[in-house]
């Protein structure tokens, strides 16, 4: 059996495909994994991890606004469903596992006009521009937010949840305890921007970090491209990563599960899957969407989980530091409010969703 994995951009699109192939591996040995998406460092660390190979197309994004990107990418997104036909001409697989996007719709294209049978996953409450048009190509979708379910045939579609590594929530806090040289007798806050971080978040952060190292302990995912600019702007308030309750890095990878352990409070952007993964820790939040995502599926996330009292949602432009500072004291002071936040959160986690997801892609090879 051969399968294609497909999407790209972000973490959050990656490691879902991952866990579902590692789940389709425990019930198929044999199986044969090939990525097809853009070119990225990201896509070359995590499929090369798991030694799947990778096959590298031209992507474009699908915008609702004008940009001269558009003018490109109109060009851009042809040659890549011209290269997909190629190389799924060469590998012809038995089926495709789409995490969506726009990294993902030359395949999924290529895939349909071939008529492979294709399983994409939708991530989000409102579905973007480009998932919403792969779901007419497709054979099953699979949603992670019961909102999302209107947008799709009702034939077709699915409530499963996010794909999640099976070890998410099985981290030691202890361990993290040791890796950031950490007491047990401070609270601990993590920012968590996501894979690529968060500028605005970070800069917020720094602003309030004197007077939040002065009673908690603070861990930073800062993103790649701001983790020396962090480090000098902390180093200038007289605090250096890795002393004095501050530990900042780029990127967390396998020592992720053990800091979502850990961790007393996390302040996060809205992406599915962190949201997921967050979910599956019990963790009390607080969630700042993105200003700018792509059809304000960041937002419709947040207030999704807030309606069910499952987060705090704080707004990216309306938010001053002395607000973000308020709120996060009165949430590490308030025992009973962390407890019934983290409770109603851990109602969006769904253990089974990898399962689920990879008996559907098995469930159409065999159809």
């Amino acid at each position: 059996m051969r399968i294609v994995l497909t999407g790209g951009g972000t973490g959050g699109h990656l490691t879902p495909l991952v866990a579902v192939a590692k789940k389709i591996q425990e019930k198929v040995p044999d199986v044969e994994f090939y990525f097809i998406g853009p070119k990225g460092k990201l896509e070359d660390e995590i499929m090369g991890r798991e030694n799947i190979p990778i096959r590298n197309i031209m992507t474009g994004k699908l915008r609702r606004y004008f940009s001269f990107q558009n003018i490109l990418d109109f060009f851009r997104i042809p040659i890549g469903v011209l290269k997909s036909l190629w190389l799924l001409l060469i590998l012809m697989p038995d089926a495709i596992f789409s995490k969506g996007g726009s990294a993902s719709f030359p395949v999924v294209v290529a895939g349909w006009l071939y008529r492979i049978p294709i399983l994409i996953h939708e991530s989000d409450s409102n579905p973007g521009l480009a998932n919403s048009m792969l779901g007419k190509l497709s054979t099953r979708v699979a949603v992670a937010y019961s909102e999302a379910e209107k947008y799709f045939p009702a034939a077709q579609v699915v409530l499963t949840g996010n794909p999640l590594r099976e070890d998410i929530n099985k981290g030691s806090a202890e361990n993290a305890r040791k890796l950031l040289g950490f007491t047990e007798s401070r609270k601990i806050i993590f920012v968590w921007g996501g894979s690529q971080g968060a500028k605005s978040i970070n800069d917020k952060i720094l602003r309030i970090l004197p007077q939040l190292l002065h009673k908690y302990q603070v861990v930073h995912q800062t993103g790649e491209n701001n983790f020396e600019e962090v480090k000098r702007i902390a180093g200038e308030l007289g605090f250096k990563v890795g002393h004095d309750g501050y530990y900042a890095a780029p990127f967390f990878k396998e020592e992720l599960i053990d800091i979502l352990a850990a961790a007393d409070l996390v302040i996060s952007r809205a992406g599915s899957t962190s949201i997921a993964e967050i979910a599956a820790n019990k963790k009390p939040a607080i969630i700042i969407p993105l200003e700018t995502s792509a059809g304000d599926h960041q937002r419709m996330n947040a207030y999704s989980l807030a309606r069910i009292g499952g987060c705090v949602v704080m707004e990216e432009n309306n938010m001053g530091e002395h607000m973000l500072m308020e709120k996060i004291a009165e949430l590490l002071e308030d025992e009973t409010l962390r407890n019934k936040l983290a409770e109603n959160i851990g109602t969006f986690y769904h253990p089974d969703a990898t399962e689920k997801i990879a008996d559907g892609i098995l469930g159409m090879v065999k159809e």
